[in-house]
């Protein structure tokens, strides 16, 4: 028999999770995932796995939460949806690394459904990315991390990529902040429904392939940076930054909002914020330091497969 939505997208998340678990305790070397499942009041529950004092990791989760109940009017808001109740899956994570030369990674992927009063589902979508907050710019780096996600996007159409990107350049923005990014984006998408280009089949399907795609576009960074040297100044500026994705965390963020708003676990939705964390008053980077020039990247976003073709057509020119 052939399963529906939520337990499609539910079963998917399941594996997910491990799957990432297990690949990422492989890069640490050392640390290991704790699970502790919990049951949400008012309807299902999830399993929040932590890991931390790694070799790599000094802080990290990979969440999954699967819960029910009534529509809230606040909920309702915050979805700009209407109906009396609502289902909603997910995984979410964020991994903190000890090196500040190692970036830190953000990546969700959710199902929602709204239902009336008689059970039959009203609206349904799904959401999700994955974004990549460096503390030091590697363009190598960035440019793998897109062009993954860009593969991801171009199984679906040619079109998608440079949509979500721009998407997730303008949510990942402290907008108290005079709009500075939390970190060089990657792709974010939300609210995608059933329509004329896509049916909702397709639109699960894509959110599936994101997910599965993640390890590629993280791991070979863990592995290219985890050992390099760092001093304590960089150690020193990636404190600072930190305190960056604190705020948006905490002032911007819809996940965030939406668990707090539907009585959600606490510790889960926190889990996201950085152990170590310094709140420096007025602090500015040194003019031309590598640290200036992330600033930069952040204050204006690059098209890192643009600048990776570039260096093609430069290397080629140099032959």
């Amino acid at each position: 028999m052939q399963k529906n939505n939520r337990d499609l997208f539910t079963d998917f998340i399941t594996r997910l999770q491990v799957d990432i678990c297990a690949a990422l305790e492989t890069a640490d070397g050392k640390a290991r995932f704790q699970t502790d499942n919990w049951e949400r009041p008012g309807g299902g529950g999830g399993s929040t796995r932590v890991i931390g004092s790694g070799n790599v990791i000094e802080k990290g989760g990979v969440n999954i939460s699967v819960v029910h109940g009534s529509l809230s009017e606040a909920a309702a808001n915050h979805l700009n949806a209407s109906g009396e109740n609502f289902f909603a899956c997910g995984l979410s994570l964020v991994i903190h690394p000890v090196s500040p030369l190692v970036p830190t990674v953000h990546a969700n992927w959710r199902y929602f459904e709204i239902t009336g009063a008689g059970g039959d589902v009203t609206d349904a979508w799904v959401g999700g990315g994955t974004d990549l907050t460096p503390w030091y710019l590697f363009d190598e780096d960035a440019i793998h991390f897109h062009q993954v996600q860009k593969a991801s996007c171009d199984a679906f159409g040619d079109d998608l990529y440079p949509v979500f990107k721009k998407q997730c350049d303008d949510y990942f923005s402290n907008h108290h902040r005079d709009g500075e990014r939390r970190g060089i984006g990657g792709i974010f998408f939300d609210h995608c429904r059933g329509d004329a280009h896509r049916s909702l089949a397709t639109w699960i399907s894509f959110a599936m392939n994101n997910g599965m795609a993640f390890t590629d576009a993280y791991l070979p960074i863990v592995a290219r940076r985890k050992d390099l040297p760092y001093t304590a100044a960089q150690r020193e500026w990636q404190e600072i930054r930190r305190s960056r994705y604190v705020e948006f965390n905490l002032l911007h963020d819809r996940g965030t909002l939406f668990g707090i708003r539907t009585n959600g676990r606490t510790e889960s939705i926190l889990m996201s914020l950085p152990p170590v964390v310094r709140f420096a008053y007025d602090h500015r980077a040194v003019p031309g330091s590598e640290e200036a020039r992330l600033l930069e990247v952040l204050q204006k976003p690059k098209d890192w497969l643009a600048t990776a073709a570039q260096r093609q057509t430069e290397r080629a020119l140099e032959a």
